[in-house]
């Protein structure tokens, strides 16, 4: 019994050890399988490696003959793209640049131009004139001579007191008034109209009659300047600007009588304002005494602008109003919206047809200016001054200027007109590029 126990126990211990030697076996083979791939895998590293080496020396080899045929380093081939593709960039700018400047130019055109046609459209001007020379009509010819005086006492009293000139001609029953200061004309005009009615004429009466003229001017300049914040809406003003303000009814620029064009200004500006959805209050304000300073040009030196500017800060008027006046004419450069729409107002009521009239001389003088300051650019074939002047056709040579130019051209010379000439409204400058195919059929 014991002996079949340990008959069976050494079967089982032999079973045992060929199942360990079968898998030693088996880790002996897998061993030999791993060493076998590590074996390959070195290999292929070994030429992936001889290769990469290879391709290195081709892709060296092959650079080397690029710029042996290119002429160029890689540095500078490299440089050579690099600025062809920043001038292309800088050329595609350009364009973009010159598009989107033009859409905004137009939009901003076209809604300036409503505005502004809006409000000429909603302010209704006279088209007269005003002259510096006064005509009063006389009861008779005989009249002059009692004007004059014996040995011309009266008409040297006049003079001396009023400061205006008498000039008596061969016109039937009138003599004229002449005078620089509008103001000092009226006085004289009244004065003597109250002489001739009432038939005394002597250096006394002279003195008198001015004194009384001189008061009730005074009194019409302040009524004046009222009606004309009454007419414009404009809030309550220190009474010396008021004075000053109604002194402008007797001042013409250009034949425009000062306070309408002040007043029409002012309007103007309201609406436009209006238009904006700004304060109308601030800009009518500004508008209204930008030429208030023609009041006393007469009796200061310097712009008038700037005159008006110091008069109206001196009598408490709010900043912005102080700026809308200086910066009018441009001599304080404008840095708000109501110093803006002051400009543009002034411009308007000054440019319009009907308000004001310039000598013949300066006019053809202007549209010469306007046509040299074109021509003398590169490229320009012909200029033609159109509309009175208010448009300027330049006809350039399309092989010379191209259409990058052309805007280029158009700016410049828009910009030597703004600096160097003076003229009310706006001037156009239209460059035209045409280019013709022409063949002929036989």
């Amino acid at each position: 019994m014991l002996r079949a126990e340990l008959h069976e126990r050494d079967a089982r211990l032999v079973q045992r050890e060929q199942r360990l030697e079968a898998r030693a076996t088996a880790v002996d083979e897998q061993v030999r399988q791993i060493e076998a791939r590590d074996h390959d895998l070195a290999a292929r590293e070994a030429e992936l490696a001889r290769r990469r080496a290879e391709v290195v020396d081709l892709e060296e080899e092959r650079r080397r003959t690029l710029e042996n045929a290119a002429r160029l380093t890689a540095a500078q081939a490299r440089a050579e793209l690099v600025k062809v593709v920043e001038a292309d960039a800088r050329r595609d700018a350009a364009v973009l640049v010159r598009d989107i400047e033009a859409q905004a130019r137009e939009r901003g055109e076209e809604r300036a131009r409503k505005i502004v046609t809006l409000a000429i459209q909603r302010v209704a001007s006279e088209a007269t004139t005003e002259s510096v020379v006064s005509v009063l009509h006389l009861p008779s010819d005989e009249m002059k001579g009692r004007i004059i005086g014996r040995e011309g006492r009266n008409i040297r009293s006049f003079e001396s007191v009023t400061g205006v000139n008498v000039i008596i001609d061969d016109t039937p029953e009138a003599v004229l008034l002449s005078c620089f200061d509008p103001v000092r004309r009226e006085i004289g005009k009244i004065t003597l109209e109250a002489l001739v009615g009432d038939g005394r004429i002597h250096p006394h009466r002279i003195e008198e009659e001015h004194d009384r003229a001189r008061r009730e001017v005074e009194a019409r300049c302040l009524r004046a300047g009222e009606d004309a914040l009454v007419q414009t809406g404009v809030a309550e003003m220190h009474p010396e600007l008021i004075a000053l303000l109604g002194r402008l009814r007797y001042r013409t620029s250009y034949g425009q009588n000062v306070l309408a064009h002040l007043v029409e200004s002012a309007h103007l500006a309201g609406i436009m304002a209006a238009e904006l959805r700004l304060p109308p209050a601030l800009a009518k304000r500004g508008t209204l005494l930008h030429d208030l300073g023609k009041a006393l040009t007469h009796e200061v030196e310097g712009s008038h602008a700037l005159i008006g500017a110091e008069i109206a800060r001196r009598y408490g008027e709010d900043e912005e109003v102080v700026h809308a006046i200086e910066a009018h004419h441009n001599e304080v450069e404008p840095r708000s919206i109501g110093a803006v729409l002051t400009q543009a107002a002034d411009q308007i009521s000054g440019g319009r047809p009907g308000a004001r009239r310039e000598s013949l001389e300066s006019y053809v003088k202007r549209l010469e200016r306007i046509e040299q300051i074109a021509a003398e650019r590169p490229g320009v074939e012909k200029v033609f001054a159109m509309q009175a002047g208010r448009e300027v056709r330049v006809m350039v040579v399309p092989d010379q200027v191209d259409d990058i130019a052309a805007h280029m051209l158009a700016r410049d010379v828009a910009k030597q007109i703004e600096d160097e000439l003076t003229y009310p409204g706006q001037i156009r400058v239209t460059v035209v590029r045409e280019t013709r195919a022409v063949e002929t059929a036989r």
